[in-house]
């Protein structure tokens, strides 16, 4: 179907509006003549179907005629996004991809976002009603219908420069726009542990009847929040009451999130939740979470259904890491990215998504601003339409906001951008490739220069270039300046060490400080603090780490400086150089050089993996690239071969050195108990950790007996069952 102009219809007051906004979204994408007409010349039609659901749309194409079917504007918005997302640029007219008649009806029955207007985001903050009224739009396109925002956290405001207004003052403007549009509106609104009962529902009772519209209360168990369970239902019972006082349809969903301090706090939460309290509705799992979240549903009684809180917004020290099945997130990447940078990862969601799916009535993602936009239209289109095609959502994407552009072609660069971290960045000429299509794209479609969903992704696909080719640079200044100090020419390994960078590596680098101020200005990204006020410097601020190292270029230069106030500098400098070697019949392991899939035995439990490498008063020169990965897991293992069986052998861990009063640290190796006892625990050597490691690690050695080692094999198995291990290497050197 082809479209030369528009001739609109519309029955009801609802069809009405919702025709506004299609006349308005038709318009700013194409110059065709628009206008309202009579039903019988009109060829777009808004036609009310009460039999239809709140969220469920018909559309009919009949002799170059559309028509949509809704009960209400929410599944208007809904029929004209579907049509918005299919058309094409065809001249100065549009026509429609592919056929889109049918009836839709959505998988999940909740479907949203958390967009909180609060200092934490990397975008929110510093938006206008206006970008909020946009946004709501761009999400529903994709079927989303609950938005999720934030009151005071703890009773107070913490408003920033960038905030036009009061958070609270802001949350009753912005569920009035919401209900406009028939998004149903929640709330993440923690149960805070100073305050008492009577303050806290009194607080909450006075916001909640301001608020034009409240569907769900949605109280995190923890993260933040250290109530005991007991008394977390019970706020949450009370809360729901005072609540229903202004919106008596208001449901109460808590999360089953447990405070670190509290072990047993999910079972005793189940204990509450057994008695089958009638003011609670639903429950929430997301990080931090109680139980695995089949556990979860088989714990929980049947009455309750289940939401999912995923994080798409976050890429290390998170729920889903990127590879969240193995972790191995390349370390110069991590670095330089860091937390909340541009991260689509289409693919990787896609798999998150069909692992909870069968346990769960729909979601609300937790998002820190725009970073994740991808992630969003991608996650809601799962749960609207569950066996979507990847290409397909990515297509409709690109067509509905890079209007008039190759939308194959971006739609294969937001592929590529997610295909650009599988690997050491110096080992992938991909992100070579990626650059080029999106600078191909920028050249070829001029008008992408000013849309900020774009240019954010062009950004990243800079962003992935610097950190190669960085690294390619520098790995081989470290491959020459190492052959100088083997040598003992320690001022000529000093001079090559400090070579400055390529042209094209600063016009690069330039780049991306550039866009980010563009991207500030159009839609508030807040990529450093001190210009554009990010919350720090893990909140998207990738100006704050993008300079980070992410080789041991400047971690060799501070030895050298080292060096030189020893008695012999050659001779400090080759044992550095010899740090990490071991015969053939040694073994070395480093989290971050080696990676997990290295230990040949998956780990149990949940591993949080505490990345050191993008943190700028941590990785300013004084730490290797051995020790940017912090295991953090209650156990450890790995399984190691070709010792020398006749050998008694001497294991050194490099820990974080963050004492607990501890005293069940455990190193089996065979099953054969090597140390019990206090943490660390084993042989300390200051002299060694002076020179090798950094400020905040320590290291302590362990005798491994020969008639511990099976035929000259170990299987390692690390534990402290409070904290966890919280190592970065280990080495397995002979007993000397």
């Amino acid at each position: 179907m082809v479209f030369n102009e528009l001739r609109i219809f519309s029955e009801s007051s609802a069809a009405r509006k919702a025709a506004e906004l299609f006349l308005a979204e038709a318009e700013s994408r194409s110059r065709i003549n628009t206008c309202f007409c009579l039903k019988e010349i009109a060829n777009v039609l808004f036609i009310d179907n009460p039999e239809l659901t709140k969220d469920s749309y018909v559309i009919e194409t009949e002799d170059e005629k559309i028509s949509f079917y809704a009960n209400g504007i929410r599944g208007f918005i809904f029929a004209f996004g579907m049509f918005l997302r299919k058309i094409e640029k065809l001249g100065d007219s549009f026509c429609i991809a592919e056929d889109i008649s049918g009836s839709y009806s959505p998988d999940k029955r909740i479907r949203g976002h958390q967009i909180g207007y609060r200092t934490t985001p990397n975008t929110y903050d510093a938006w206008s009603y206006e970008d909020y009224r946009r946004y709501y739009l761009d999400m529903m396109f994709f079927g989303s219908n609950t938005v999720e925002h934030i009151p005071y956290e703890r009773g107070v405001s913490k408003r920033n420069r960038l905030m036009k207004y009061d958070e609270e003052e802001f949350i009753i403007k912005a569920t009035a726009m919401a209900d406009e549009f028939d998004l149903d509106v929640s709330v993440w609104h923690p149960n805070n542990d100073g305050e008492s009962l009577e303050f806290a529902v009194e607080r909450r009772r006075k916001l909640y009847e301001k608020m034009p519209r409240l569907n769900v209360i949605f109280p995190p168990g923890g993260d933040p929040g250290e109530l005991q369970p007991e008394e977390f239902v019970l706020r949450c019972r009370e809360i729901a009451k005072a609540a229903k006082s202004a919106h008596p349809d208001c449901q109460m969903w808590p999360s089953a999130q447990q405070p670190h301090s509290i072990p047993d706090w999910g079972i005793r939460f189940i204990g509450e939740m057994d008695k089958l309290p009638e003011e609670i509705d639903g429950v929430i799992i997301g990080p931090n979470k109680a139980f695995p979240i089949d556990e979860l549903r088989r714990r929980l009684p049947a009455k309750y259904p289940l939401r999912l809180y995923p994080d798409i917004t976050h890429n290390v020290r998170c729920e889903y890491p990127v590879h969240f099945d193995r972790d191995d997130w390349h370390f110069a990447l991590t670095t330089g990215l860091s937390r909340e940078c541009t991260n689509p990862r289409p693919r990787e969601y896609r798999l998150i998504h069909r692992l909870t799916r069968p346990y769960v009535v729909g979601s609300v993602s937790y998002s820190e601003g725009i970073t994740d936009d991808v992630n969003k239209a991608v996650w809601a289109d799962m749960d609207f339409f569950p066996d979507c095609d990847l290409n397909t959502t990515l297509l409709d994407y690109c067509r509905l906001f890079f209007f008039g552009a190759d939308t194959q072609k971006a739609a294969d660069g937001i592929m590529l951008l997610e295909l650009n971290w599988q690997c050491d960045p110096a080992e992938n000429p991909s992100i070579d490739n990626t650059l080029r299509l999106f600078e191909e794209l920028s050249s070829d479609y001029p008008f992408l220069s000013e849309n900020w969903r774009f240019l954010q992704l062009l950004m990243r696909a800079k962003c992935d270039w610097v950190i190669r080719h960085r690294r390619l640079f520098e790995l081989d200044l470290i491959k020459k300046a190492n052959r100088e100090i083997l040598n003992g020419r320690l001022d000529s390994a000093k001079e090559i060490l400090l070579s400055d960078f390529s042209d094209g590596y600063k016009k690069e680098r330039g780049d991306i400080t550039a866009l980010a101020k563009k991207l500030f200005d159009l839609i508030g990204l807040q990529s450093d603090i001190e210009n554009y006020c990010a919350d720090n410097w893990e909140r998207g601020a990738i100006l704050e780490t993008m300079d980070l190292p992410i080789t041991d270029r400047k971690w060799l230069l501070g030895r050298l400086d080292e060096a030189e106030k020893t008695d012999n500098p050659v001779s400090y400098m080759q044992k550095i150089l010899d740090r990490n070697k071991v015969d053939g019949d040694e073994y070395y392991f480093s989290v971050a050089l080696n990676g997990l899939e290295q230990c040949g035995v998956a780990q149990s439990g949940e591993v949080y993996m505490n990345f050191q490498g993008d943190r700028p008063n941590v990785n300013n020169g004084k730490i290797p690239t051995c020790m940017f990965k912090v295991y953090d897991n209650l156990t450890f293992r790995c399984k190691v071969g070709g010792l020398t069986a006749d050998t008694d052998y001497v294991l050194t861990v490099t820990y974080a050195d963050r004492k607990i009063n501890s005293h069940s640290h455990r190193i089996a190796v065979n099953g054969t108990v090597i140390y019990e006892g206090e943490q660390f625990g084993g042989e300390s050597d200051e002299a060694y950790d002076k020179m090798m490691l950094c400020d905040g690690f320590v290291s302590a050695s362990y005798i491994i007996p020969n008639s511990a080692l099976v035929n000259g094999c170990a299987e390692l198995e690390f534990s402290e069952p409070e904290m966890g291990v919280m190592f970065t290497e280990f080495v397995i050197r002979k007993k000397k």
